[in-house]
C-alpha cells in the first residue's frame, strides 16, 4: 500500500470512498448527518461483514487505481514543524475530563498480576507468564489458546446508550474507546481482521459504531484509540521480529486499516499507541496525521505515541502523579484501579476512592491538564459497579464544582504543597511499585525513602552489595558508603565527594555482630522499584532477607528495617476563569481556609461553590483567611473537595 497519493485534495479519495461503500452496504454506524437510522440496536452478521470486506479492499484499491491512472506526481506531506504549529482545538484545552474505555478478547480472562495491566493478557502468554499461562490452563484447558477467548467475548449486556448516559452522568465532555489493542482484535467489522473481529466472532456487533452512536448523541465527542502495533499479525510479531522489518506490516496493514477505521468514524480524538520499538518515519506518522486532520477538519486532535521523532500532540503521562505544562495539552491516563482492562485480580485497595480520584483529577486541571480516566467493563458489556460508582461521585462533585474545572486555565501558581511521610518497618528492600504508592499519603511519584537498622550476615567474609533502582540508591554498612547509584546528583551528593557513579562496594563482615546499616531511594517520575542484594564466596547473590535485617541492635530476631517515605503533597489547588481566581482545598478546616495569595482589594466578594451567600475575610501578612466556620454541617456542599472563589480577583495573575 502505497501511502503518499499525490495533492493534498487527491489524498482524501480512499477515505470518500470507504466509508461510503461502509455505509452503503451495512450502515456501520458512519456520521449520523450522512445516516440518521444507524445500527446502535442492530446486530451485523457475519456474513454482511464479509462482504463488506471485500467491498471495503476493492473500494482502496480502485481509489489508489484512480490515482495512479491521473499520474498527478507526489506532493511532500507537511513538516513536522508545520503539523506541530497547527493549533490544538479549544474543547479539547476546555473539556478537562475524557473517559477511557478498554474491552476486547482480553475481557474474557480478565486477569493478570496485581499490578498488571489486563489487556496485556497475550504478551504475558507469550512470554511465558507462568500466572497468566496457569490461569488459563487451570479454569480454560491445557489446549485452550488465545484466540479461543473471542467466542466467550459475547458482549450480551452491552448496551451503548446506557454507557453514553453513565459518561455524560461522570461529567465527561468525550469518550475514547479502544478499538483495537495490541491482540489485534477490532471493536468494528474490519476488513483486514477477518475472523478476528467483533462483527464476525465473539458478539457479532459493531462495537464500536453503536457506541459513537450514543456518544454523539449524548452530546459528546467521540475519540479512538488504536494499537499501530499488534503482537500476533503474520506480518510482523511485535516484540518477537526485529524492528526494523516492520515495513510490510506498516504499509500492507496498519496504513489501510488506520484509514478504514478513521473514514467511517471520523473520531475528534485519536490516541495512537504500541509505536515505542520504531520511528515515526517508520510507522509512517506525519503522513497519517496529515490525513487525519485532513479527513476529520479542525475539532481533530492527536496524542504523543506515533515513534521516535514525532514530538506532537498532546501529553500522555501514565498513572503518574502528572506534569505541569501550559504550552501543549496533556492528560492523566489511568483508570479507577491499577489496570485499564478489568483484572479480578485486583484487590480493593487498589481502587482510588472518590476522594482520591477528586484529588487527582483536581490536580490535574490545576496544572494545566487534564484526565482520560479509564473504565474495564467485563465481557457480557457491563461495566463493574464499583467503578460505575466512582464515575457517578465524580460527577456529583462536578455539578457544584463545574465552574473551577471547565474553560480554566492554571493560575500564576498551580497549587499549595506540604511535605508528608509514612513510617514503617519493611522486611527487606525488595519493591516494585509500578504505579502505586508506597502507602497513603506518599504519592506515586516524587518521594524519597530512607531504611535505617542494623544488618547481620550469616558467614563471616567479604559481602559484595549490589542493587537496582529507579531512579536512585545509596548505601551505607557500618558508616561505609557500599553501593552509589544516584544518578546526575551522586558525585556532588553531600558526604560523599568524588565517590564513583555506580559503585558497587565490597566490605567485610562478621556472623557475630550486627552493623549499622542506611538506604537512601529517590524516585522521580514513574515506575519506582528497587531492590538490595548481597553475596559473598559462600552465599549466591539474594535479596538480602528479614532474617538479616533488625530494627534495633538489642534483637535478637530479625525483623526488617524502619522505612521513612516522604514526598509534597498538594493541599490546594488554584485554577482561573473569566477573571476569577478558583481555591479548591482537599480538606475541610477548622475554622478558617489559609489561602497564601496577596491581598485583595478591600470590596473583594468571595464565595463557596454550591453555598449562595458571600463570605467574611481577614489578611494576615501574606496570607488571606476565609471564615468557615459560620457554615453549618448540613449546608456544607457535597463531599471530598471544595471551591472557594475570589470574583474578579487580580492578585500577581
Amino acid at each position: 500500500m502505497v501511502l503518499r497519493h499525490g495533492c493534498r485534495h487527491m489524498r482524501n479519495t480512499i477515505p470518500t470512498v470507504l466509508p461510503v461503500l461502509f455505509c452503503v452496504t451495512l450502515q456501520l454506524g458512519c456520521p449520523r448527518e450522512a445516516f440518521p437510522q444507524e445500527t446502535s440496536e442492530k446486530a451485523v452478521s457475519a456474513q454482511e461483514v464479509r462482504a463488506a470486506g471485500v467491498l471495503a479492499a476493492a473500494g482502496v484499491l480502485a481509489a489508489a487505481g484512480v490515482i495512479a491512472a491521473a499520474g498527478i506526481p507526489e506532493q511532500e506531506f507537511p513538516t513536522w514543524e508545520e503539523l506541530r504549529n497547527r493549533p490544538y482545538p479549544e474543547w479539547f484545552r476546555d473539556a478537562k475530563l475524557g473517559i477511557f474505555i478498554h474491552w476486547g478478547v482480553y475481557s474474557v480472562p480478565a486477569y493478570s498480576g496485581k499490578e498488571e495491566y489486563g489487556e496485556w493478557f497475550l504478551r504475558g502468554l507469550q512470554e511465558g507468564d507462568s500466572l497468566r499461562t496457569g490461569f488459563m490452563k487451570e479454569h480454560f484447558g491445557e489446549d485452550f489458546e488465545y484466540r479461543d477467548f473471542a467466542p466467550l467475548f459475547k458482549a450480551e449486556l452491552f448496551d451503548a446508550d446506557e454507557w453514553a448516559d453513565l459518561f455524560r452522568r461522570a461529567g465527561a465532555r468525550y469518550v475514547v474507546l479502544v478499538s483495537k489493542h495490541h491482540d489485534g482484535y477490532a471493536l468494528w467489522p474490519s476488513a483486514y481482521s477477518p475472523s478476528w473481529n467483533s462483527a464476525e466472532v465473539g458478539p457479532l456487533r459493531n462495537l464500536v459504531g453503536e457506541l459513537t452512536f450514543s456518544v454523539r448523541k449524548a452530546g459528546l465527542r467521540m475519540g479512538l484509540y488504536y494499537s499501530l502495533s499488534e503482537g500476533n499479525n503474520s506480518l510482523h510479531r511485535w516484540y518477537t521480529d526485529p524492528p526494523e522489518t516492520i515495513g510490510p506490516y506498516v504499509e500492507q496493514y496498519m496504513i489501510p486499516q488506520f484509514k478504514e477505521l478513521i473514514s467511517a468514524y471520523k473520531p475528534s480524538v485519536l490516541f495512537s499507541d504500541g509505536e515505542w520499538l520504531n520511528s515515526a518515519e517508520q510507522w509512517h506518522a506525519r503522513e497519517l496525521i496529515d490525513w487525519y486532520y485532513d479527513t476529520v477538519g479542525p475539532e481533530a486532535i492527536v496524542n504523543d505515541r506515533w515513534g521516535a521523532g514525532s514530538d506532537i500532540g498532546f501529553l500522555t503521562p501514565e498513572y503518574s502523579a502528572g506534569i505541569e505544562s501550559v504550552d501543549r495539552p496533556w492528560v492523566e491516563v489511568r483508570g479507577l484501579g491499577r489496570s485499564f482492562a478489568l483484572n479480578r485480580n485486583e484487590d480493593l485497595d487498589a481502587y482510588m476512592t472518590p476522594g482520591e480520584l477528586v484529588k487527582r483529577f483536581a490536580t490535574a486541571v490545576a496544572s494545566g491538564g487534564g484526565m482520560i480516566l479509564n473504565v474495564g467493563p467485563k465481557a457480557d458489556g457491563q461495566i463493574p459497579l464499583l467503578q460505575q460508582e466512582r464515575l457517578v461521585q465524580l460527577g456529583e462533585w462536578l455539578d457544584t464544582n463545574w465552574e473551577a474545572i471547565y474553560g480554566s486555565r492554571p493560575w500564576t501558581k498551580t497549587g499549595e504543597d506540604r511535605e508528608v511521610s509514612l513510617e514503617r518497618i519493611d522486611p527487606n528492600i525488595d519493591f516494585d511499585w509500578v504505579r502505586n504508592t508506597p502507602g497513603a499519603p506518599v504519592r506515586e511519584d516524587n518521594f524519597t525513602a530512607v531504611w535505617t537498622g542494623f544488618l547481620q550476615p550469616q558467614t563471616t567474609g567479604r559481602h559484595l552489595f549490589e542493587a537496582e533502582a529507579d531512579d536512585g540508591i545509596r548505601v551505607w554498612v557500618n558508616e561505609r558508603l557500599v553501593v552509589d547509584q544516584w544518578g546526575d546528583e551522586g558525585a556532588a551528593a553531600p558526604g560523599i565527594p568524588g565517590v564513583p557513579e555506580g559503585l558497587e562496594g565490597t566490605i567485610r563482615l562478621s556472623s557475630e555482630q550486627k552493623y549499622p546499616i542506611r538506604v537512601e531511594y529517590r524516585e522521580d517520575i514513574q515506575n519506582a522499584s528497587v531492590r538490595l542484594f548481597w553475596s559473598a564466596p559462600t552465599l549466591e547473590k539474594e535479596v538480602i532477607p528479614r532474617g538479616a535485617l533488625f530494627t534495633s541492635a538489642r534483637r535478637t530476631a530479625g525483623d526488617g528495617l524502619t522505612g521513612v517515605y516522604t514526598s509534597p503533597d498538594r493541599y490546594l489547588a488554584y485554577t482561573q476563569r473569566e477573571g476569577n481566581l478558583y481555591a479548591i482545598f482537599f480538606e475541610w478546616p477548622d475554622g478558617e481556609l489559609a489561602l497564601p495569595i496577596p491581598p485583595p482589594e478591600a470590596d473583594q466578594q468571595v464565595r463557596l461553590l454550591g453555598l449562595d451567600r458571600d463570605l467574611p475575610w481577614r489578611v494576615d501578612g501574606d496570607t488571606v483567611f476565609v471564615d468557615l466556620a459560620g457554615i453549618p454541617f448540613r449546608e456544607i456542599p457535597g463531599s471530598w473537595a471544595w471551591t472557594v472563589v475570589l470574583e474578579g480577583y487580580a492578585g500577581d495573575g
